[in-house]
């Protein structure tokens, strides 16, 4: 029996486990990866004290902290239910069951499919969603990047440094990043934009070779050599069935962090905390820390 069990080990669960390591808190923590969407982001540049870091490096330095404590950790873990049973809370993975007293959500989300022809036949034989982990492999090729967010700006601008052309498919009328990620993509003279533009089909022999692409009400082919969907994320929250979620699938929580079930928080992307920001997330981890302790202090 735990005083607490984090789900999760990228920003926000890490950050949550070292404050409540400091605590001295008994605490176990059940992840599928470390790192979360930290590790696959490319270029960081506001996160407070690092002027300049990439994803891996920032998710590194976390993993590095919080393994400075004697924090029990199971990996390649996959949750499959989490329920409340008594004073206990219940954790069910693929590979065993786990009690605590508390819990603590922070297992962030995914990335969204595009759900068209040829997606699931080409992933990994050209079709990715991670530009951090992939982009080396499309060295002096054409590419499209799915999406108009910040997520597609940052794995177009990785791909700025690599591929030969990258197309950016867009089906809202304009980019919706950062101001200075669409300065960037605006200044390059190897991307190309297409706003108002729909993916009907990914094809290709063994491996990518094009997509179908829908605007001004024509369709046309475009060939490219590599494809990286980056149309949003799905909170990683349907274990979690007894606990109040919004429409988007997101864990709704309070300024405490606390869940409709008692002794059950939630912190980072997961949640209906608006922004979703490595910085935000970390902070937002060790508020969910800090609340447990205080829960705990009172039962």
């Amino acid at each position: 029996m735990y005083d607490l069990i984090i789900i999760g080990a990228g920003p926000a669960g890490i950050t949550a486990a070292v404050y409540a390591a400091r605590k001295r808190m008994s605490l176990l923590v059940i992840t599928r990866d470390i790192g979360g969407q930290a590790a696959i982001s490319g270029d960081i540049e506001n996160y407070t004290g690092y002027q300049f870091i990439t994803g891996p490096e920032l998710a590194a330095k976390f993993e590095e902290h919080m393994r400075r404590f004697d924090i029990a950790l199971r990996e390649n873990e996959e949750i499959v239910e989490l329920k409340k049973t008594g004073d206990k809370i219940l954790v069910k993975t693929n590979k065993g069951a786990y009690e605590a007293r508390t819990a603590i959500i922070a297992s962030g989300k995914r990335s969204r499919e595009l759900n068209v022809p040829g997606e699931k036949e080409f992933r990994n034989k050209g079709l990715t969603y991670c530009a951090t982990c992939d982009a080396p492999l499309f060295s002096a090729k054409a590419v499209a990047v799915i999406g108009g967010g910040n997520s597609a700006l940052d794995a177009a601008l990785q791909l700025i440094k690599i591929a030969k052309h990258t197309y950016i498919i867009n089906i809202a009328s304009s980019l919706t990043g950062d101001a200075i990620m669409r300065e960037k993509i605006n200044e390059s003279e190897i991307v190309t934009v297409f706003n108002n533009t729909q993916v009907t089909a990914i094809f290709g022999d063994k491996f990518v070779t094009g997509i179908k692409i829908k605007r001004e009400g024509k369709e046309e082919d475009l060939s490219v050599e590599g494809v990286f969907i980056e149309i949003g994320l799905i909170p990683n929250s349907e274990f979690t069935q007894e606990i109040e979620r919004n429409q988007l699938g997101e864990i709704k929580v309070n300024c405490r962090n606390e869940t409709n079930i008692p002794g059950v928080f939630a912190a980072g992307d997961v949640t209906d905390v608006p922004e979703k920001q490595i910085i935000i997330a970390a902070g937002e981890g060790s508020k969910a820390a800090l609340s447990v302790f205080r829960y705990l202090s009172r039962a």
